[in-house]
């Protein structure tokens, strides 16, 4: 069943159980108000019968003539003895004629129905020197009271029918209007499937609901998010692929070469030998490098702890200072700076910036952490040759190479930089170069503590 089915039924549904409950409630509400009122019109033509004194004093009842003057229309009105005897009545109706009659010594206000019709009574006791002598008894049919009902039950159904039909056309406009841009979306998701090219809705100038807006909006932007990765895995392969046949081409030449001369002839070999063994390792290198930037886009990449980022600093810069004999110096505020995060990663990520650093200067290397307001700030700074500015907004880029010095001579592949930023932005942190040619490049991350 579509949605615009279901929310329809829905609402007549509940549209129906309103109307029948309201409708139920207005009837008996409007028999309750009107029976009332019926019960004080009687009750005051009671109490000026009452203020009679031939009936008040119970001397006159059997004057013929007592009661017809305050007689009417589909009412009876009798004075009833002890003895269930009629005494005086006045009747204008066959059906309150068929009402036996019956002497109560109290006051009775009651509702019988006697031949289909609702009839309303009152019966007062008459007293002649403190004793009861007989009972006064007004009957009366509410015949009009019960033709209002009608015409108001005629009312109430006709006017719940139409809210009903209106409701149904109301409702399958309302949700047309409603669904329009889901069906939109399934209409682009289904063009987007046949012709394989994505593709944007048109936000056009309908007055659409907040959240249908940013339905469509968010729709958008998932559209633009996937059109941007599929160009960025588009140019990674691109980028991978040119990557990758510079290693083969020379392993696949020198190759060749030993397989046509290199046999006898000793310096081509090694020659052969050193530049394949060298071209190896630079693939090694970039399929690593590759296999780490396909893990890295993984949500379970990091495994959090808290750890003390001095000591790694320290451990790290004592072993690539042993490794590549180059001074590393390590300057902190205090000696225990702990953060949350996944240590193994932060590792990594000081080992790329160091190795840059020390693959693109001579003098020593400056790392400094501090600690201010939860926000664990570490700098990386280098004395070398420097990144022009132009360069910088492109550093992180995948397979991205500065001109000049910064080649392939050095053995880089290109993504160790990537790596580095997907470390700082899966860890919620930030990553800022500041740099000058032939001055040197300072790097600075920032963290935060999360305790």
């Amino acid at each position: 069943m579509t949605l615009r089915k279901r929310f329809t039924l829905f609402t007549i549904f509940w549209l129906i159980l309103i109307l029948i409950f309201f409708n139920i409630f207005v009837y008996f509400y409007v028999i309750k108000i009107t029976t009332e009122s019926e019960e004080e019109v009687i009750s005051t033509k009671v109490n000026l019968m009452l203020d009679n004194p031939r009936i008040q004093s119970g001397r006159g009842l059997n004057d013929s003539e007592l009661l017809k003057e305050y007689s009417n229309v589909n009412e009876m009105i009798r004075i009833i003895g002890p003895n269930n005897r009629v005494i005086v009545i006045e009747n204008s109706n066959s059906v309150l004629a068929e009402i036996p009659a019956a002497f109560e010594p109290y006051h009775h206000t009651g509702m019988i129905t006697k031949g289909g019709e609702r009839i309303i009574f009152m019966r007062v006791p008459l007293y002649e020197d403190g004793k009861v002598i007989a009972m006064l008894e007004i009957n009366r049919i509410l015949d009009e009271l019960d033709n209002y009902l009608q015409v108001l039950v005629a009312a109430l159904s006709v006017t719940s029918a139409g809210a009903i039909l209106f409701a149904i056309f109301g409702t399958y406009w309302f949700t047309s209007r409603l669904t329009a841009p889901i069906q939109q979306m399934v209409t682009t998701m289904r063009e987007i499937d046949r012709s394989g090219k994505l593709r944007q809705i048109e936000m056009t100038n309908r007055e659409e609901s907040a959240e249908l807006q940013q339905l469509l909006r968010a729709f958008n932007q998932m559209i633009e998010r996937l059109d941007r990765t599929f160009a960025r895995q588009k140019q990674f392969v691109a980028d991978a692929s040119h990557e990758l046949k510079t290693p083969l081409t020379v392993i696949s030449s020198y190759a060749g070469m030993l397989k046509r001369w290199g046999r006898d002839d000793e310096s081509v070999r090694d020659e052969a030998i050193e530049a394949i063994a060298k071209e190896a390792n630079r693939l090694q290198n970039l399929t690593k490098s590759m296999l780490t930037l396909a893990e890295a886009e993984q949500e379970d990449w990091l495994k959090l702890e808290m750890f003390d980022v001095v000591q790694v600093v320290e451990e790290l810069a004592t072993m690539l200072q042993t490794t590549f004999q180059r001074p590393i110096r390590v300057k902190a505020l205090t000696r225990v700076v702990r953060m949350s995060g996944d240590k193994d990663k932060v590792r990594q990520l000081l080992v790329i910036l160091l190795d840059n650093a020390i693959k693109y200067s001579k003098d020593p290397i400056d790392i400094s952490i501090t600690l201010m307001k939860n926000i664990v700030k570490i700098e990386v700074k280098d004395k070398g040759m420097g990144i022009p500015e132009k360069e910088i907004p492109h550093l992180f880029e995948r397979f991205y190479r500065v001109d000049g010095a910064r080649s392939r001579i050095t053995g880089g592949v290109g993504l160790g930089l990537s790596i580095a930023k997907r470390i700082v932005d899966l860890h919620e942190g930030k990553i800022d170069v500041f740099s000058l040619p032939e001055l040197g490049t300072t790097i600075t991350l920032q963290f935060k503590q999360r305790k």
